[in-house]
């Protein structure tokens, strides 16, 4: 069961959140918050499997309360959601800590999708923005772009398996290694392109067209 908690301002927004998340068997709702301090304690208190996390919200914004949050020990996975799609919004959302990033406006086959792979470890970009981000990216880089020539061809499978969002689990069933092994990989693949999680990991292996 993934349980997942509800952070945004509008009733009628979480109200729609609810409706689409009750259908599904391995989902349920750990509670909700209407705005990003309230969110906060929240998750503290409940300890959720993935925060869905508003990024504009009074008193505290889902940039900051994510930011906060994945300072905590052992902090859920955020998926950053909103109607916006300006970029510093997009990349503060990532740069924060978010392992995805939904717009409001998405079919809701891909908000579960995207619950369901963050809550296993994964990363999710909304594809309508990840080129945008990756624009961001670039534009943001003060020296030259990490390579993935410094990647072993053994590495570079594992960061297209992970960029195609499957968990340190998965990755080690399809390429038949230990999970420790894939740990392993996943920190040489953070070294060597100077990625911080997976999700920068992740935006590295789409600029460098390692997965479509």
């Amino acid at each position: 069961m993934i349980r997942v908690l509800l952070v945004d301002d509008q009733e009628l927004v979480r109200a729609g959140l609810r409706l689409i998340l009750a259908p599904h068997d391995d989902l349920a709702i750990a509670g909700e918050a209407g705005d990003g301090r309230a969110g906060l304690a929240a998750a503290r208190a409940l300890r959720p499997d993935v925060v869905l996390m508003d990024i504009r919200m009074p008193v505290l914004d889902g940039v900051e309360a994510t930011r906060q949050l994945r300072r905590e020990p052992a902090p859920p996975p955020v998926l950053a959601l909103t109607t916006f799609q300006d970029d510093e919004v997009l990349w503060g959302a990532i740069e924060a800590g978010a392992a995805g990033f939904v717009l409001k406006d998405a079919p809701a086959a891909d908000l579960v999708g995207a619950i369901r792979v963050t809550a296993r470890g994964g990363s999710w970009l909304d594809p309508r923005v990840a080129d945008r981000v990756l624009d961001t990216v670039r534009r943001r880089a003060t020296g030259p772009r990490p390579s993935l020539d410094s990647l072993t061809g053994r590495e570079r499978e594992v960061l297209r398996l992970i960029a195609s969002g499957a968990n340190n689990a998965e990755v080690a069933a399809a390429l038949h290694l230990s999970e420790r092994t894939v740990k392993g990989h996943v920190s040489a693949i953070f070294l060597k392109l100077g990625a911080r999680d997976r999700t920068a990991a992740i935006i590295h292996a789409y600029d460098a067209g390692l997965v479509p």
